[in-house]
């Protein structure tokens, strides 16, 4: 067994597919199909059930992906530990934010590090912090940037508060409330929202606020993206409720300050355990200590 046979069978599961995994890993179908058989022969298991409409994970399959994933990562951060003793730093960075990160200038961030260290390859995915957070437990994520309520911090992992800011009222131009200098709860509360799924904690910010207040409010659009958000808002359906830092960056909508408004506590989180070369740079570009957070 060797690291280049699990990279094929990584990316027949990857992709569902023997021919697009061929692609990815820039050989031919039949020889990656070989190498993938020469494998299963060696395991004495078939790890992909093959028909002439899909290509799916046996039961074998399934247990020797995570364990080949695993064992492709240690090899690379290997690498990557020997190039850091050497003074380079190469590998993997992977990042993960909110959607409504404003702490920091994300593009730029990555923009500076790619041009610090051009080995690294980067990766960026946006998600809730809930998924977020488990992403960087299980070691998928090397960080991530989150929003919660106050008090609230994510666990099994290191984390560091970034800022704090209180959200907005996110209107229409021509919503009645657009003319207003400020707006408090109890007047919010008679408007219909769009707002992020209930339970996660970009929602758990505003639902709290109005909680406390003693007040209830009818979110009738859940959407899981900003930019579906901001539409609804600009076709009337709806107002939202969205920290003033990001808001302020939404073309053709007004913000309204809320009075006792939601606040909303941005953190950085990243792994419990010893980060990679390329995740202590990215930490130490942002200003944070590897140990901070304990």
């Amino acid at each position: 067994m060797d690291l280049q046979q699990m990279r094929y069978v990584l990316a027949v599961a990857e992709t569902a597919s023997f021919t697009r995994a061929a692609e990815r890993c820039h050989i031919v179908q039949s020889a990656l199909s070989h190498q993938v058989a020469r494998l299963e022969k060696e395991l004495g298991a078939r790890l992909f059930e093959r028909t002439s409409r899909r290509v799916r994970l046996t039961t074998a399959g399934e247990a020797f992906l995570p364990a080949a994933r695993q064992a492709l990562e240690a090899a690379e951060r290997a690498r990557a530990e020997v190039a850091a003793a050497t003074g380079e730093i190469r590998g993997k960075l992977a990042v993960g934010s909110i959607s409504t990160v404003a702490a920091v200038d994300l593009p730029a961030a990555l923009r500076d590090y790619r041009l610090r260290y051009p080995r690294v390859r980067i990766s960026l995915r946006v998600d809730s912090s809930e998924r977020l957070v488990e992403q960087v437990r299980d070691g998928r994520l090397d960080a991530a940037f989150l929003g919660v309520p106050p008090g609230s911090r994510p666990q099994g992992v290191r984390d560091r508060e970034l800022t704090q800011g209180r959200h907005v009222a996110v209107i229409a131009p021509g919503h009645p409330l657009a003319a207003e200098d400020e707006v408090d709860l109890p007047r919010l509360a008679e408007e219909v929202f769009v707002d992020f799924a209930d339970g996660s904690a970009a929602r758990a910010q505003s639902d709290e606020a109005f909680t406390a207040a003693g007040l209830r409010r009818e979110v009738a659009f859940e959407v899981s993206g900003v930019e579906l958000m901001a539409r609804m808002v600009r076709h009337g359906l709806g107002i939202a409720l969205l920290p003033a830092a990001f808001a302020a960056d939404l073309p053709g909508l007004r913000s309204v300050p809320v009075r006792n408004g939601p606040v909303r506590v941005e953190r950085l989180a990243w792994s419990r355990f010893a980060p990679s070369p390329a995740a202590s740079a990215f930490l130490a570009l942002l200003g944070v200590s590897e140990r901070d957070g304990d």
